[in-house]
């Protein structure tokens, strides 16, 4: 097991109890419940279903924390309902792309949708390609992004988010409001990267 679940399992326990912490968009959705976790059978036969591997990090998260539910924006999809996405091409340097579904993984890198952030906008976990393992926010309408997380990986991108928001910080990236910029008009030049 991961050495950081432990720790991240309690930083999850904590997080609804924290004086001051910062309001994480959607919580109010699932509430910092998690859905059931994943046994190891259960994983290996949707990864077998859909040819995929899943990254080390979130397999972990899957096995030993929970399969849904609690995290960033309206809260992290069950594995069943992540549909397999594909980056759709750029049509010139530096212009916004967005995602499809994938039919086949020959139609570029996969990636897994893996937290609903409501209308078109997507949260994703790349599954192939030299973003494996990395969190992508984006939009399926290519009208903004993809922005990738500096964070390593999906564990890594998920402690962030109990971190920034127990320690009450505004991170647009990862929807926290803190409590101290909730009414402040300008509060989205306010936030750092995620």
């Amino acid at each position: 097991m991961d050495s950081r679940i432990p720790r991240v399992r309690r930083k999850l326990a904590a997080a609804p109890f924290q004086p001051l912490r910062s309001h994480s968009f959607g919580e109010e959705t699932h509430r910092f419940r998690l859905g059931p976790r994943l046994t190891e059978a259960r994983i290996t036969a949707i990864e077998s279903e859909h040819a995929v591997a899943l990254p080390g990090p979130y397999r972990q998260f899957l096995l030993h924390i929970g399969g849904s539910g609690a995290g960033p924006f309206y809260g992290l999809k069950p594995l069943e309902k992540c549909a397999l996405l594909v980056m759709q091409p750029s049509s010139a340097p530096g212009t916004p792309r967005g995602f499809d579904e994938a039919g086949t993984a020959e139609e570029g890198d996969l990636f897994l949708h893996i937290a609903e952030m409501g209308c078109t906008d997507v949260c994703v976990l790349a599954l192939t390609g030299p973003l494996v393992g990395r969190v992508v926010i984006g939009n399926s309408d290519g009208h903004w992004g993809p922005d990738v997380s500096s964070a390593s990986d999906f564990l890594a991108w998920y402690e962030r988010w109990l971190d920034h928001m127990t320690a009450g910080l505004d991170n647009r990236a990862l929807e926290l409001t803190s409590p101290h910029l909730r009414s402040h008009p300008n509060r989205h030049r306010l936030a750092p990267k995620m």
